[in-house]
């Protein structure tokens, strides 16, 4: 893994670490609103796209975009679906900045909370801050009740199950220490969708602190859900394996 670069000129610099697969109409608008977002702040940034391959022409719009946005934007593809967590592992080994935020491509993640997550991260000192869509004002929205339950029920299960003080352990939209961020790659074997619960749990077990921001979670406007079945499967065998190894 590459070593940290604390950031250019000794100021803090944020790598938003961008998943995507087959997101070509999403991702000019999210990557619009988080360079409105970090001008605004006057916060350096960069977006590492990790493409997995997308068929409908994702990196060729990406393509578009690092001319449109130099120098804030790279794009680092695989050969295939690879996986969501692997793809933070491999955005991870090219992001330049001492913060880490990852989070989707598919506007259900705002930028518009960043802010809220770095000042959170300031005040408290803490290593993780994670949106939650389960405290304060948080919600969801564009879900129906089927998927609302099935969230709800998967955080209830693993928070009843492994005890990290977290509300929402299946959230991810995160701002990370990238040094925190590191260490837990290395400590993590987790790289499915059961790897945002992985990281919290680990992270609480090793000490590390995190706060939380209610965030408005809204349902993907473009393309379709990765979420499955099989996913789901997946997710109750991560939880009991982190259970035992805890």
């Amino acid at each position: 893994m590459a070593p940290a670069k604390s950031s250019i000129g000794g100021k803090d610099m944020y790598s938003v670490i961008l998943p995507t697969f087959n997101e070509r109409q999403n991702l000019p608008i999210i990557t619009w609103l988080l360079n409105r977002t970090f001008t605004e702040q006057n916060l350096d940034w960069e977006l590492v796209i990790v493409d997995d391959g997308s068929p409908d022409g994702t990196q060729e719009v990406a393509a578009q975009l690092i001319k449109a946005y130099s120098p804030h934007i790279q794009l680092r593809p695989r050969t295939g679906k690879l996986g969501l967590g692997t793809a933070y592992v491999h955005g991870l080994k090219y992001a330049k900045g001492n913060y880490i935020v990852i989070m989707d491509a598919d506007f259900s993640h705002h930028p518009k909370f960043i802010p809220q997550m770095i000042e959170k991260m300031k005040q408290g000192d803490y290593d993780i801050v994670t949106g939650t869509r389960y405290a304060g004002d948080g919600g969801v929205y564009g879900w129906d009740l089927k998927r609302k339950l099935t969230s709800k029920g998967a955080n209830i299960f693993a928070d009843t199950v492994l005890r990290p003080g977290v509300s929402d352990l299946t959230g991810s939209f995160r701002l990370y220490k990238r040094a925190v961020l590191e260490k837990l790659f290395e400590s993590t074997d987790a790289r499915g969708f059961t790897m945002q619960m992985a990281l919290a749990v680990t992270a609480k077990a090793k000490g590390y602190s995190i706060g939380e921001v209610p965030i408005s979670f809204v349902d993907r406007v473009y393309g379709d859900s990765k979420l499955g079945g099989e996913e789901i499967v997946e997710y109750a065998k991560g939880v009991l394996q982190l259970w035992w190894s805890i």
